[in-house]
């Protein structure tokens, strides 16, 4: 049963302010006392890495494409037990999606979970038409359970005055904020949208600034009152809560190279048995007794030369890798397993796993959900197989040689991949990908990961 008061911040499309919002009630309602838990809708990373460090807390993806309606409700339910609200930030607009219907839509999640949605609303250069903007998303479908209405980027108080009386004359909806043009919450635009909190040298004033902006120009009373009247809401399946012991150690690659993981997926192996090890591509050495490795996605081409830099890592993946060591690599660890990366002028020596010169584009090489059959055999992943992912790359393929013992496991039949509607590269027990998976919607990865970590300790264990 969820009971957990929640709410999802939603907008009539990007860039209205959803985020600033989201991350701003989530260190408003921490600064207060609470456990606030936050929740992305859709496959980002970036605003998740905000949101988390705005609650304090992990952040956890929920998407209907991603995965089915009970996982989404499973995992819901399994990370608000022990949390006093819930702050879920929509993509796009509320009802943005695939298709014509919105089927895996913000608007989508809300229903499944019930949860009470509060519009932002961009009102820039516009007066009475935002009330008609809000009655077409209240009217659209009326089950999306639509409860409030906040204001953003007034140009001044007449301004704010026709708008509000044009929602309460026309939509019955309450106006929880009205927020003026601001200049000082600076959640800066790089590669994918945002930059990443890790890398931003002032998050911790930009989040600040946010809560300020939340606490000055929102009624958090009746944002939480909203929040608390969200009815309770029953479970087909229980979450997943059992834990086998640990019988595996794989190591993952996390720094500000590689900060791009769900928590969901490192939850995943842990409940699968798997001790994890964390460490850095930028400093550290490859730890000892690895079972396997998975490296993740980010931007390793800003911290090319230190990547470089660090031979004796690379020089330690590649070794373990001949040996047989089961590695995972998403988009940002398929550019480190490279031969080379290109950057701003200038060649980076990268692990040389694959046979592949990597370059990073102005624009981006692939961009949204992604759909790949498992066409050919490989270490993870049974043949047949179709895995719901998403690419978010600016990095391509410049040259790819011959080398014996390489091939691709992938046909994508949505999305780029790596070279000509292929992706996951396959050498010895290494896959690495452009397709981000997610964990709960793809529990074959898990088990693969497990499979394989154990079979290469059985082979040291015998070795020795």
């Amino acid at each position: 049963m969820i009971q957990c008061p929640r709410l999802v911040i939603a907008g009539l499309g990007g860039d209205t302010g959803k985020t600033a919002l989201s991350v701003g009630l989530c260190r408003a309602w921490k600064k207060q006392g609470y456990r606030v838990v936050p929740f992305k809708k859709g496959p980002d990373y970036i605003d998740m890495g905000w949101l988390s460090r705005g609650a304090g807390r992990p952040c956890y993806n929920l998407d209907l494409f991603l995965m089915n309606k009970d996982q989404v409700l499973s995992s819901f339910s399994l990370h608000t037990q022990n949390a006093d609200i819930a702050v879920l930030e929509g993509n796009r607009g509320l009802y943005d999606g695939l298709d014509a219907e919105g089927s895996v839509s913000t608007a989508e999640v809300a229903k499944l979970l019930q949860a009470p949605v509060i519009l932002v609303v961009d009102c820039t250069k516009v007066t009475r038409t935002v009330a008609a903007l809000v009655l077409g998303c209240q009217t659209l479908d009326p089950a999306v359970p639509i409860k409030g209405v906040i204001l953003n980027r007034l140009a001044g108080h007449r301004h704010e005055s026709v708008i509000r009386q044009s929602i309460a004359q026309y939509c019955h909806l309450p106006v929880l904020g009205a927020i003026p043009k601001l200049k000082n919450i600076n959640f800066p635009g790089r590669h994918l949208g945002l930059v990443p909190p890790q890398e931003h040298p002032v998050a911790e004033d930009a989040i600040e600034k946010a809560a300020q902006t939340v606490f000055e120009y929102l009624d958090m009373q009746q944002v939480w009152q909203i929040a608390a009247e969200a009815p309770a809401v029953s479970l087909r399946h229980a979450p997943v809560l059992e834990v086998r012991g640990k019988q595996v150690t794989i190591g993952v690659i996390r720094d500000s190279a590689f900060q791009f993981y769900y928590p969901e997926n490192i939850e995943a192996l842990e409940r699968a048995g798997a001790h994890i090890v964390e460490f850095s591509a930028l400093t550290d050495d490859l730890p000892s007794s690895l079972d396997a490795l998975y490296i993740g996605g980010g931007f390793p081409e800003t911290h090319a030369e230190a990547l470089s830099a660090n031979r004796k890592l690379r020089e330690a993946v590649r070794n373990a890798v001949e040996e047989g060591m089961p590695v995972y690599a998403e988009c940002g660890g398929l550019m480190y397993l490279a031969k080379t990366l290109l950057w701003e002028g200038r060649t980076y020596e990268m692990a040389g796993i694959f046979p592949i010169v990597i370059g990073v584009s102005k624009k981006p090489q692939g961009h949204g959900y992604a759909i790949a059959e498992v066409a050919h055999p490989n270490p993870y992943f049974d043949c047949g197989n179709v895995l719901h992912g998403h690419e978010f790359h600016y990095s391509h393929v410049l040259e790819l040689s011959e080398k014996e013992g390489f091939s691709f496991a992938f046909r994508m039949q949505k999305g780029q991949g790596i070279l000509n509607k292929m992706d996951g590269i396959c050498y010895k027990n290494v896959l690495a990908t452009y397709t981000h998976i997610h964990a709960l919607g793809t529990r074959e990865w898990v088990d693969g990961m497990i499979r394989m970590a154990q079979s290469h300790q059985i082979k040291n264990i015998i070795h020795k």
